[in-house]
């Protein structure tokens, strides 16, 4: 056995990666907690003019004729955001390749819930706004689910939490993600440039020539990386996407030194970056809603009560409901160590959506201009806040009892 990965049965997988990835996820998302409400802070204090000239900074970098010109805002969404990205394809390939998603009796539970914890709330949201063409652009938002700020809120509970309700919760956050990808991708990208596309697509075979070279040096992936991101930023379809598209390239195994496993090293050296830095600067980019200037139509509009409304209820309803089916049908069983109740406090913890939709949030209305009636942010922050509460509140107490026994019936 190796340092790096370790035999389970005919599969490859890092022996103590639960337990690292748990810990930096955990840890970041009480990061992400105090960041978002730093900026929250900010943005209703005397402090709030600063805080929209740091955001509005502009950043231009120039090349000859190639110009990318954002303010530090997008720089931070487009840009920090594709290592964020870039990191989840990483979890998204070893999982499918060597970890919990590689065994299919594994992905059936947390994958059903997954469908109905994005289904639900989004047809919560289009019920809310189907009336509004420029509103039901953001039925994605409240559809996506906060794996590190999750897991932050169930690390509070300490040593108590079993197992199965960390990697049911991780699986079931990573499909989301995949989910929140595929949207992303097909529906929020803007108009389409042929050719900045196509020179993305061009990098394609040059990534796949590396990966069948076995070439292990980290170099030439995150060259062609940052040629296929800034294609990618010029062709309308999101650049974050390039982080997951080069991800699928990273090696798995170095085959001339199987001791080597090049993805499982750069995850590891990733993680601490991203939990620790990226997301918590998103989030303070992100979160600074000035509730001063709002009244009571602006708190009831139709989008920030349809996103609320869709973390809470939707999550619950989805993920829950979709799993309390399948396993009353025989279709798949609880893990041990789960039961109804945690099922249900797990479902309730799903609801804090806070980065991914604020990310989408971000791509449906910031980016359009037609956020100027309501603001978004405000149903993910209360419908996350709530959710969290509940989660934590049905854990706490049911955990507390004793171990999860009681099956669903």
């Amino acid at each position: 056995m190796s340092k790096q990965i370790a035999r389970r049965g005919n599969t490859l997988a890092p022996p103590d990666f639960i337990q690292d990835f748990l810990a930096h996820e955990s840890a970041g998302g009480v990061l992400l907690i105090g960041a978002a409400l730093l900026a929250i802070f900010c943005a209703n204090s005397p402090l709030a003019g600063y805080y929209q000239l740091l955001l509005d900074v502009p950043v231009e970098l120039r090349i000859s004729d190639l110009e990318i010109a954002k303010p530090l805002l997008l720089w931070i969404n487009d840009g920090l955001m594709a290592m964020f990205f870039f990191l989840v394809g990483l979890e998204l390939k070893r999982e499918i390749v060597a970890g919990e998603l590689s065994d299919p009796k594994n992905i059936v539970l947390p994958g059903i819930g997954a469908i109905g914890g994005m289904l639900v709330p989004a047809l919560i949201y289009v019920y809310f706004n189907s009336g509004d063409e420029f509103a039901v652009q953001g039925w994605a938002i409240p559809a996506a689910t906060d794996i590190a700020f999750a897991l932050g809120i169930l690390a509070l509970l300490g040593s108590n939490v079993p197992t199965s309700i960390k990697v049911f919760l991780t699986s079931l956050a990573i499909i989301d993600d995949i989910g929140a990808i595929v949207i992303i991708a097909v529906f929020y990208t803007s108009q389409i440039s042929l050719v900045a596309l196509a020179l993305a697509l061009l990098c394609l075979p040059v990534l796949w020539w590396l990966h069948k070279r076995n070439i292990v040096d980290k170099s030439p992936y995150m060259l062609i990386g940052l040629v296929m991101w800034v294609a990618m930023l010029k062709s309308g379809v999101h650049a974050t996407l390039a982080g997951v598209i080069v991800a699928a390239f990273i090696p798995m195994i170095n085959k001339e030194d199987e001791t080597h496993c090049p993805l499982t090293e750069l995850e590891h050296d990733l993680h601490g970056v991203v939990a620790y830095c990226v997301l918590p600067l998103f989030a303070f980019v992100n979160a600074g809603v000035d509730m001063r200037t709002m009244d009571s139509s602006q708190f009831l509009h139709p989008v920030p009560v349809g996103i609320a409304l869709g973390l809470v209820v939707g999550k619950q309803i989805g993920i829950f409901g979709f799993c309390w089916l399948a396993v009353k049908s025989g279709l798949t069983s609880l893990p041990k160590g789960m039961d109804t109740v945690s099922l249900y406090g797990t479902a309730a913890l799903c609801g804090v959506g806070f980065t991914m939709s604020l990310f989408i949030g971000s791509l449906a209305f910031e980016a359009t201009g037609v956020n100027m009636l309501f603001d978004e942010r405000f149903g993910i922050i209360v419908g996350s806040i709530v959710s969290g509460l509940i989660g934590f509140s049905v854990l706490h107490r049911h955990l507390n009892r004793g171990p999860a026994t009681k099956p669903v019936s």
